[in-house]
This record gives structure tokens, sequence and C-alpha cells, in this order.
């Protein structure tokens, strides 16, 4: 029966990832508010000590982040293979299993961050003027860590059998909350970054909650209750199996960014307030990019699991053309207006250069990281996660050694080279492998 609806649609890949992809995009944009208002607020109250402090925490936080938004990529390939597949009865069990499990685990690795926070920003380098802010942070910040956990999960199933829609809704309260607390604590009360990492935390644990509830009342098929049938130790076998390799992808990447980031903060205070500030702008700027491969390894999971092999391939090829028209859209507008962005952080005149110089430089590349999320997202809705997790890891190789190699050539500017670069090595190493499949679809 799945496989019919899916084959029903089969004129309409183009409108099926749209409509799947937009409300990622928005919520991406929504949730990135998180830090923008934190930044905006912070910068133009505090100052660019604040801001940069603040940013100068990214890297560590991401650790975590990262590997929860990794092993719940997995995830995600699976809830949508299973529900191609017609496979309901696996659905509850995979979320229950999971969303208890990762939110534990990440309580314990959140403790432990903030215990060696300080131990963590020093082995980052962090400059003196920024690492007490720092840390009065992150400390605050790591308390959200588990419920961001529990809501990966949680909206890794949602989206496997379709409803992208929830968590659109669920940011959306969340960052509605998120800019109200921020002004409340940092503008009004003047808590400082503290008041800027409260907010977020309790933005993100309303999000949560709000998560929990709509996903068991409004699904059926994923309607679970914590008991001894919480666990089953097959499905926990499967999720494990799909989500450890991206997890440790993205932790690894994770690693590296503190690497780059000592990196970066080896260039000055400027310089560090400057790419923070852009890759914030930034983060948005490629969520199209981002949420629109993830379409396409939804899309094709859920037909590879249906058996509906073809489609998955045409899904590909539409999501190739799709891909490559947003990637030079976002390039042709970034370039001259990467300079106004940054400015609405507060910030002086020669970050705000740093930041236009960044994005001259990095996004001439938009079109090949575009190219590059979507042979990915083929590859890893099909099963091939840990080919996509070894090649996402070698181009991040890629990027630390020429960061440190051609530094004193490109100066500061070697971030965004870098980075381009590694992008390049990474589309290299997908459409290879996607050349060697031929595209056939492979058993994970």
């Amino acid at each position: 029966m799945v496989e019919n609806e899916l084959n029903k649609k089969s004129d309409s890949i183009t409108a099926e990832l749209i409509r799947f992809s937009l409300p990622l995009i928005l919520s991406g944009i929504l949730q990135q508010l998180y830090s923008w208002a934190d930044a905006f607020i912070v910068g133009n109250t505090e100052g660019e000590v604040a801001l940069a402090a603040i940013g100068s925490t990214t890297t560590v936080i991401n650790f975590l982040v990262l590997a929860i938004t990794g092993f719940t990529i997995g995830l995600n390939i699976l809830f949508a293979q299973k529900y191609g597949a017609g496979d309901y009865e696996y659905l509850p069990r995979l979320l229950s299993s999971f969303a208890v499990i990762m939110g534990v685990a990440f309580t314990v690795f959140s403790v432990l961050g903030a215990c060696f926070s300080s131990q963590l920003l020093r082995l980052m380098n962090t400059t003196p003027e920024t690492i007490s802010l720092a840390e009065d942070y992150i400390r605050i910040i790591f308390a959200g860590v588990p419920f961001l956990a529990v809501y990966n999960v949680c909206s890794a199933a949602l989206r496997g059998i379709g409803d992208a829609k929830a968590p659109f809704y669920a940011v959306l309260i969340s960052s509605v909350l998120n800019v109200v607390l921020d002004v409340l604590f940092v503008a009004v009360l003047h808590y400082g970054v503290k008041g800027a990492a409260a907010a977020t935390v309790a933005s993100q644990i309303v999000m949560t909650v709000f998560m929990v509830i709509y996903t068991i009342r409004r699904h059926s098929v994923l309607r679970f209750r914590i008991g001894k049938k919480s666990f089953d130790f097959s499905v926990m076998s499967d999720g494990i199996r799909f989500g450890v390799p991206p997890m440790i992808q993205l932790s690894i990447t994770a690693v590296g960014a503190l690497l780059l980031q000592n990196f970066m903060n080896g260039f000055g205070t400027q310089t560090v307030a400057a790419i923070t500030s852009a890759y914030r702008v930034d983060s948005i700027i490629l969520l199209p990019i981002i949420n629109l491969g993830s379409g396409i390894s939804t899309v094709v999971a859920q037909n590879y699991g249906a058996g509906n092999l073809k489609r998955a391939k045409k899904v590909l090829l539409v999501g190739i053309v799709m891909m490559t028209a947003v990637s030079a859209v976002i390039s042709i507008i970034v370039i001259p207006t990467g300079g106004y962005l940054i400015s609405i952080f507060g910030v002086s005149k020669p970050v705000v250069n740093i930041g236009q110089s960044f994005f001259a430089s990095i996004a001439c590349f938009y079109i090949v990281y575009g190219l590059a999320m979507a042979v990915r997202g083929y590859i890893e809705g099909v099963g091939d996660v840990v080919y996509s997790s070894i090649a996402g890891i070698l181009s991040l190789v890629v990027r630390i050694i020429a960061s440190y190699v051609l530094a004193d050539v490109c100066g500061n500017m070697i971030i965004a080279y870098a980075e381009g670069l590694a992008w390049c090595f990474m589309l290299i190493l997908y459409a290879a492998r996607l050349i060697r499949l031929k595209y056939k679809p492979v058993k994970s």
C-alpha cells in the first residue's frame, strides 16, 4: 500500500521535495535565532568582548550538538525506510528506545562538559579578555543539551514519516520565547552573557516538551509509553548501526572545529568576532542547501524502503537540478551583502571588513557544497551511511591541513579558502561513490 502511494507521487518529486524541505528550512532559520538573538542583543548591549566570548564557546557546545545531530540523521533514515516499508509496529519501539537513551547519555555528557568547561576553553586558546565570560555562558548552555537530544530524536521520527511541520511549530514557539527572554534578561535586567544563556536553555526546554507531546498525541504510529517494552534490543541494534557512523563523523568534525577555533583565535579578537558573526549568517544562508539535502535523503529512504528504486533515482536527479539553482541564487545574493549582514551585530568597521572578505571568498564555493549535499542525500538515503561519514571525516582532514599549511600565504582568509577546498574534495568523494554504485542502492 505504501509503495502504491509513493508511486502516485512519482510525477511531483519537485513539489514533494519543496513541501518537505521548506518547513525544515523555516525551522532551521528560527533555530538560528537562538544564537542570533544572543549575538545581536549581547553585541549591542555588552560590546564586542562579550560577543567574542559567546562566539568562542560555539565549537565546544557543537561537540555535543553535532553528536546528537549525527546520530539522529541515521535514525531519520531508519525511520523513513521502515515507514516506506510499512513496518509501523517498529516505529514506536525505535522512538521510545532512543528518546530515553539519548536523554540520559547526554545528561551525563553535559554534566561532564560543565565541570571541565574551563579546561576546554583554555585548550582552545580562548583569549584572556573573553575566557571568564565564555565560562559563565557555556556552563548554563550545557544544561539544555539533554533536551536537545530528546527533541532531535522526536524530530527524526516525525521527518521519517513525512511530518516536517512539527519541528517548525516547536522552534517557532521556542524562538519567540527566546527573543523575549533575551530582551528581558540581557537588555532590561543586564544579566549579560548569563542571561543570554538562560534564555536559550529555557526556550530549548519548552521546545522539547512541545515536541514530545505533539509526537505522542498527533501520530498514533509513533505513540509509546515508558515501561518494560520501551527498550527493544533488536531495534536498538539497528539504530546504532545507522546512527553511530554519522555521529562519529560529526563528533570528529566538532573536534576538528576545536582545532580550527584554536587556529582562528591566533588571528586575534577582531577576526574571532568577524568570523563567528559570519558563521551565524552563514548558518542561515546555507539552510536551504542543507535541508534540501535532508529532504533528498528522507524521500530517497522512503522510496528505498518501499522498494521503489526507480523513483529514488529520480529524486536524486531532480534534487541536483534544484540544488544547483538554489546555491547559485544564494551566491549571487551573499557576495554583495555579506558586510551589511555582519554589521547588524553592532561590530566595528574593521570587523565588518573582515566579514565581507570572508563572504566574498567563500560564496563562490556554495554551488560545490550544494552538489555535494545532493549526492550525499542519495547515498545516505539508500543506507550507505558509513561511506558518507568517512567522506565527511576525510574532507575535514583536508580542511585542517590546508588551514595550517596555507595560512602564511592567505592570512585570515584561509579560513574561507580551506573550507571551500574541503567542499570540493567532499564532492569528488561522493561523486566517485555514486559512479561506482551506478545508482544501485546498497544495503547498510
